[in-house]
């Protein structure tokens, strides 16, 4: 096209350009891709004086005035960002020797906020299988079921807006972040995934706060540290944003190069925020640090993590990693997560990369806990500790079987963990207290230890056995684990090529499951499992979609599982399904201001589901 000739031009996210009364006239007739590629838009020309054109929300309805403040604030702060050609970085230049020069701490106001977050302390509560067992009975497998449930969050931390104030009154009533962000920029992300990740990224500098600090490291062939780690104050974010906006795409991927760069980054920082974290996001495999493997012989994929982030190191910095589309190494990017305490998801249409980074980091801005073990201590003479149920959570029983451990680490405010615990026990012609639990943990935000002595479990023993039905809610519990296990065995088998024993395994748990009490009772965790399995079932179906989706489906579902947190894995099991049961407030807050603020008629969005967990639904303990 020739520029000029009194017609205004609008150049697309993908590059393509257009009259634009032309174009915004084909978006007027509900045409949100691009005519010559057919790539998917975020950002849809429209002209303001045609009030039936959108934005409009996924339901069809126009957007509401009170959600485009939002928009406008994000638009305003970009409108701020000087214009930089849009190159490819040259990701070689020169960075300094050590990693030493990030921006001091901004001091914390945190004297009329401690009272409120120090009065507010974990809840536990804990119920056995059953309340009496028979005098003349004993028992080799009794159930234990430990629940937990973190504080909530501040009113400042739910209801938090995009941050487009001065630091000065910016509320300190939760524990500031460090992120460091890796982004790949390699050549497959070019066109459409970069514009939407380079908009995603402008989300999450929007909604950090100027106590927060933020740095981005840039991966393709090599790693390239773009800034260091800069506190989020309105002069931050504008450098952030530019430094996010120049980013172009080209080379290969080395995500071993990038996790160094970012491991440098925390190890070398001068001061250091309560929370720290590490978000990998990828669209492609490492082809640089993996090399083609043996038949039969899996790459050691935790060589790509360096020790000092690893989840057995002291400090843990979970890595939490984002796959794109059906090419990215989802065994890479789970292992990776997993053994550095993070969280795998599947972001299996672009569209909702934005979603996926909001319910993110709607988790990392409201943490209220750290350092969290509990421990379980055997009272009665005759009691021992059999086993422990605790997902990926690092969990001990002592060689006598009288105590045990779990280090369940940070917790997001208003999550809730269930550890399932087997005991053993003799006859016996008196009540029986199995058990003593504790646990303690640090306030991230007074830095306070906090150390919580819990109730004794203890259960009846009447002479003769009386009808008793079994507690739903170690039923319940037992019946997620009992899901997580066969989907890990069905996984382990599509890995060995036998994808009609994959079938059976996840076939087979559906039917205990739909067996089970809770299930009998129309407990809708049942109902949502069966759907979660039915769903893997049909990504087994055969070879093609196993790789194409199926085993990133797979591992993003059993990294929710394993660590009980909330992870995005496509969008196609339906509503009663478990993919957001672990969501919490926060998460969902941010999730919802993610979809108000972008609104895109064309991508479908995952539904927000109220989590099936509650606490407060409970029945008290038996």
């Amino acid at each position: 096209m020739k520029p000029g000739h009194g017609q205004a031009l609008f150049t697309a996210e993908c590059s393509h350009m257009f009259h634009f009364h032309c174009i915004s006239s084909s978006v007027k007739h509900g045409n949100y891709v691009c005519p010559v590629c057919r790539a998917k838009w975020k950002e849809i020309p429209f002209n303001r004086s045609l009030s039936s054109i959108v934005p409009r929300g996924r339901s069809g309805l126009n957007v509401n005035q009170a959600r485009l403040p939002q928009q406008d604030a994000y638009m305003a702060l970009l409108r701020q960002v000087p214009t930089r050609q849009r190159e490819v970085p040259t990701l070689h230049t020169s960075e300094p020797v050590e990693f030493n020069d990030d921006e001091p701490l901004q001091l914390m106001e945190a004297a009329d906020n401690c009272d409120v977050s120090s009065s507010k302390t974990v809840e536990m509560k804990t119920y056995s299988e059953f309340s009496a067992i028979p005098q003349s009975s004993s028992q080799d497998d009794f159930a234990v079921l430990i629940h937990l449930k973190a504080p909530c969050a501040n009113p400042e931390q739910i209801t938090s807006r995009p941050v487009n104030a001065t630091s000065v009154g910016y509320p300190t009533s939760r524990a500031p972040v460090d992120l460091v962000t890796l982004l790949d920029v390699s050549g497959s992300m070019a066109g459409t995934k970069l514009a939407l990740l380079k908009r995603a990224m402008g989300f999450v500098i929007q909604h950090l706060g100027p106590s927060d600090r933020l740095s981005v490291i840039a991966f393709s062939s090599t790693a390239k540290r773009l800034f260091h780690l800069r506190r989020m104050s309105h002069s931050g974010r504008q450098q952030a944003l530019q430094a996010v906006n120049s980013l172009g795409a080209g080379g290969g991927t080395n995500i071993a190069d990038a996790l160094k760069k970012a491991a440098k980054v925390i190890e070398d920082r001068s001061y250091k925020n309560p929370v720290c974290s590490i978000t990998l996001l990828s669209d492609g495999q490492d082809t640089y640090n993996i090399s083609s493997n043996v038949r039969g012989t899996r790459p050691d994929y935790r060589s790509l993590v360096p020790s000092s982030i690893l989840n057995q190191a002291v400090g843990i910095v979970p890595v939490h990693g984002f796959g794109f589309g059906a090419d990215h190494d989802s065994d890479a990017l789970h292992s990776i997560a997993e053994v550095s305490g993070g969280t795998f998801s599947f972001i299996e249409d672009e569209g909702v990369i934005q979603d996926a980074f909001a319910q993110c980091i709607g988790g990392l801005l409201s943490v209220v806990v750290q350092d969290m073990r509990l421990t379980v201590q055997c009272v009665h003479t005759g009691v021992q500790l059999r086993s422990i149920k605790s997902g990926s959570y690092l969990s001990k029983v002592a060689g006598d079987g009288r105590n045990g451990s779990i280090d369940v680490g940070h917790l997001y405010a208003d999550e809730e963990r269930d550890f399932l615990l087997s005991v053993s026990f003799p006859q016996s012609r008196e009540q029986t207290i199995l058990l003593k639990v504790a646990f303690s943990y640090r306030d991230p935000v007074t830095n306070e230890c906090i150390k919580i002595q819990g109730d004794e479990v203890m259960i009846l023993r009447p002479r003769s056995r009386t009808p008793e039905l079994v507690c739903m809610e170690v039923d319940r519990e037992r019946n997620r684990v009992r899901a997580a296990d066969s989907i890990e065995a069905a996984r382990a088998a599509a890995e060995r090529g036998v994808l009609s024993e994959a079938v059976a395994i996840l076939e087979e748990c559906r039917r205990v499951l739909s067996e089970s009490f809770s299930s009998r009772n129309g407990d809708r965790l049942c109902m949502a499992l069966d759907a979660e399995l039915r769903e893997m079932q049909e990504r087994m179906a055969s070879r093609q979609r196993y790789e194409a989706s199926g085993r990133a489906y797979v591992l993003s579902g059993l990294s929710s599982h394993s660590w009980q947190r909330a992870t995005t894995r496509g969008d196609s099991t339906d509503s009663s399904s478990l993919v957001y049961s672990y969501q919490t407030p926060s998460m969902v807050q941010m999730l919802q201001r993610s979809q108000n603020q972008c609104p895109s008629p064309q991508i479908p969005r995952p539904q927000i589901i109220v989590p099936t967990r509650s606490f407060i639904q409970k029945p008290q303990p038996r």
